[in-house]
């Protein structure tokens, strides 16, 4: 009798230490992944050759395939496995800046730091105009920008357009915070203190007139008008403090469509303005050279893998978007993302590991301009949870890392409470370096990172929480955003806690739970 109760206490002591349950924890495991990249981290070596080499890397550019294949080449000299470039649509000609010169000749003479807009032309050589300001009116309708550029169509023929009115920049007395508190961060990801469902959507407010137009419809109508009324370029402010540079595309995609676009800082985009409203006449000297490579309509996802073994059928994907926009060099995003998930795979490659299940990493192309990459590869390989494909029950989870350089903090996890249980258990010998914990979400929308486009089919996306640094205030999508940004220590903790969760959830008896049928959120429409 004593041996059984001893037995069962045994049993009991070791289920409650993880060591038979299905969530053992193989701490051997995690011990020799912290010491690996301790010891002999690459993660600052993949972070300088995807931001000084080849950034930025902007979807469609020369700069952006030659980082996926570089990628590819690297993970096959790790010792990776079905390394290769899986090409989707872009349906946008590629674009890359090559070079550009901005000055006022008068009344006063500088060079100022601008950044080209990404699928506009080039200026037919250096062209040096008398400048104007345009000023739209605020949430216009159709007719009313109608009537307003009409007024105004002598007024930019053959001049350099400043468009729209400068921001002012307030003074931060209080700046953001670099780091969170562990305290906040361990209340978010309490089991104890689940997240708050989202809020409904607003529904859309009745108007008595005509409904305003979008940003967008905004944009293309000015670019329309423009280049309509021979415009020679347009300048636009870019409304961040600290000049600071933030610049995105032509929303056409096509430079046919558009005027010669720049975007300047908001300290000379000021001082511009005010000697203009002082009836002094301002003249500038731009010269802008870019590239468009008409047949280069695919992009590109780079894809490697650890072969699994026993359930070799079964997949635990990992990525991050390796597309930049174009104003710095794409180092908090997302090379810092990149680096941290290759790292992670070369850690698990170097200790030799033989996960049960297949190890995926993919690197996206096109996330900025709305997630393409990773939406084209669930589309393809998986389906949705309501037209499912074949490979979509194959999937165990897919985690990914996309907000700057700071160090894992959390996780969300799509799923019920008992996936959130499974990754949150993984998660715990980590509290160390600061990871509190992991929390589920029911959200089947396509969100700002590539983990919604499995959420989104229904699949077990997980995202990291980090640190935010300097990431919204400084680095996201700026001219600031380069190598000198990113916090070695930081992603060195992130390679650690990815290649730890990757590895426990590829030896796992089960797949981490999914809804069923009947709990299964709807998706977005």
């Amino acid at each position: 009798m004593k041996k059984r109760i001893t037995a069962a206490v045994v049993i009991c002591l070791l289920c409650g230490l993880g060591l038979i349950a299905d969530d053992a924890i193989d701490s051997d495991m995690n011990w020799k992944i912290r010491r690996e990249e301790t010891d002999h981290s690459q993660i600052m070596r993949l972070v300088h050759r995807l931001t000084d080499v080849y950034g930025p890397r902007l979807t469609g550019s020369p700069n952006f395939k030659a980082a996926c294949e570089w990628s590819i080449e690297q993970m096959k000299q790790w010792g990776m496995q079905n390394e290769h470039l899986e090409q989707w649509d872009f349906a946008h000609p590629g674009w890359a800046g090559d070079k550009y010169s901005i000055r006022v000749r008068s009344p006063y003479q500088d060079t100022l730091d601008a950044r080209v807009v990404a699928w506009t032309p080039s200026t037919k050589g250096a062209v040096r105009a008398q400048v104007v300001q345009i000023d739209l009116p605020a949430r216009p309708t159709e007719e009313s920008l109608t009537n307003y550029l009409n007024s105004i169509v002598e007024k930019v023929h053959d001049r350099i357009v400043l468009a729209g009115a400068p921001a002012a920049m307030p003074i931060l007395f209080n700046p953001a915070a670099k780091r969170r508190e562990d305290s906040e961060v361990s209340t978010q990801f309490s089991p104890d203190n689940p997240s708050p469902p989202a809020p409904p959507r607003s529904p859309e407010q009745p108007t008595n007139g005509p409904k305003p137009l979008e940003p967008r419809e905004i944009d293309e109508k000015v670019d329309a008008f423009l280049l309509a009324s021979g415009a020679l370029v347009k300048v636009s402010d870019a409304a961040r403090d600290h000049g600071q540079i933030r610049v995105f595309a032509n929303r056409t995609y096509n430079a046919s469509k558009a005027v010669p676009s720049i975007v300047i800082r908001n300290e000379d985009y000021g001082r511009i303005c005010r000697i203009l409203a002082d009836a002094t006449p301002v003249e500038m000297e731009i010269e802008i050279v870019n590239s468009i490579y008409p047949d280069e309509l695919n992009s590109y996802n780079a894809v490697a893998e650890i072969p699994g073994t026993d359930k070799k059928d079964q997949v635990v994907m990992m990525g991050a978007h390796i597309d930049s926009w174009h104003a710095g060099t794409g180092a908090t995003d997302n090379a810092a993302g990149v680096a941290v998930m290759m790292e992670a795979a070369r850690v698990l490659q170097k200790l030799g590991v033989k996960p049960r299940r297949t190890i995926r990493v993919a690197l996206w192309g096109g996330e900025e301009q709305g997630l393409l990459g990773s939406k084209a590869y669930v589309k393809d390989h998986f389906g949705t949870f309501e037209a499912p494909k074949p490979e979509f029950s194959t999937l165990a989870a897919y985690l990914n890392v996309d907000s700057g350089t700071g160090r894992v903090r959390g996780a969300f996890v799509f799923g019920p409470p008992e996936a959130a249980a499974v990754v949150r258990r993984i998660l715990e010998p980590f509290q160390d370096l600061g990871v509190m914990g992991a929390s589920p979400t029911k959200s089947r929308s396509h969100g700002g990172t590539d983990s919604t486009s499995f959420n989104w089919a229904g699949l077990a996306g997980i995202t990291f929480a980090q640190d935010p640094i300097e990431y919204q205030t400084f680095t996201w999508h700026t001219d600031l955003d380069t190598y000198d940004a990113v916090l070695e220590g930081d992603l060195k903790q992130s390679a650690i806690v990815v290649a730890a969760a990757v590895y426990q959830l590829a030896m796992r008896d089960e797949m981490i739970p999914r809804f069923t049928a009947d709990s299964m959120p709807a998706p977005e429409k």
